[in-house]
């Protein structure tokens, strides 16, 4: 069980670990630095350049902005929303949404869930759905790991520290349903649930309902809200073929331990419980 379907390829996983031990004890021969085996890895151009490389990678969202674009503009064009619009400067969120009931939701994108980028967000005002979309293109990360963590660790920290509701997350990039990361959701090379959206073939979005209220001391355990209940959500599922015993749904449950406050967290999907934690403590909110 697990909290959600995909798992890194161990092959990938093994490659990337031999060319990092490769890159580790060979990096002096590459370049003209000039410069012997001990000092090459004396200098700081090994490290910086790491740095460097992994902050470009970090703050690419220019190809992760395109997926979203063409996974919304066919969204609009199958009449799955009724429009869309990236958001102003100087806010935390990334686009607004107009759905056909003519209610508001706000898309907040993140990139891998692990990261502490993914504590920082705020419902707006005046959004009637507030969801977090998370794009991981590292092939090298553990999809389960950096999901539970984002889920449990960080999300339901701030949600019940801080009082933002947060009615679902999607985890879905141009990764998923590729060879990087095969995509267990379609059961056979013959299932043709994928959608072709520029240049782009999208399997199934991964989506997870979160509790449309606070746990408190009079109702310390909340449920997840229905699917009908989030239309953008809804919107994601029929669009792109999603199956209803897929959707993630997501609870929470607080108690207090002298000065601290605990919380449980269960993901049930196939109305099986995947995974669900111990009472811990909010300790990064």
């Amino acid at each position: 069980m697990s909290l959600i379907p995909c798992e890194q390829d161990p092959s990938v996983r093994q490659q990337i670990a031999e060319f990092t031990e490769v890159l580790k004890t060979q990096a002096h021969k590459l370049g003209d630095h000039g410069l012997a085996e001990k000092d090459f890895y004396a200098s700081p151009i090994f490290r910086g350049a790491i740095q460097q490389v992994r902050g470009e990678f970090a703050a690419a969202m220019r190809g992760k902005r395109e997926f979203v674009q063409h996974v919304l503009n066919h969204m609009e064009d199958q009449g799955f929303i009724a429009g869309w619009d990236r958001a102003k400067r100087g806010v935390l969120h990334d686009y607004v949404v107009t759905l056909p009931s003519g209610r508001t939701a706000i898309i907040d994108l993140k990139g891998s869930l692990e990261g502490d980028n993914s504590k920082i967000f705020s419902r707006p005002e005046g959004a009637d759905e507030f969801v977090i979309w998370s794009l991981c293109t590292n092939v090298g990360a553990d999809p389960r790991r950096n999901g539970w963590s984002g889920v449990h660790t960080r999300i339901s920290a701030q949600i019940i520290a801080r009082n933002q509701c947060v009615d679902g997350l999607v985890i879905w990039d141009m990764v998923c349903g590729t060879i990087g990361r095969a995509c267990p959701k379609l059961l056979d090379e013959s299932d043709a649930r994928t959608t072709v959206i520029g240049p782009f073939r999208a399997p199934p979005p991964c989506i997870y309902l979160f509790p449309s209220s606070l746990p408190s001391a009079e109702a310390p355990e909340v449920g997840a809200q229905s699917l009908m209940n989030v239309e953008l959500l809804a919107a994601f599922h029929s669009c792109f073929g999603g199956r209803d015993n897929a959707i993630n749904h997501v609870s929470f449950e607080i108690a207090s331990l002298g000065d601290e406050t605990m919380r449980r967290t269960t993901i049930v999907r196939g109305g099986v419980v995947q995974h669900s934690s111990d009472m811990t403590a909010i300790r990064h909110a």
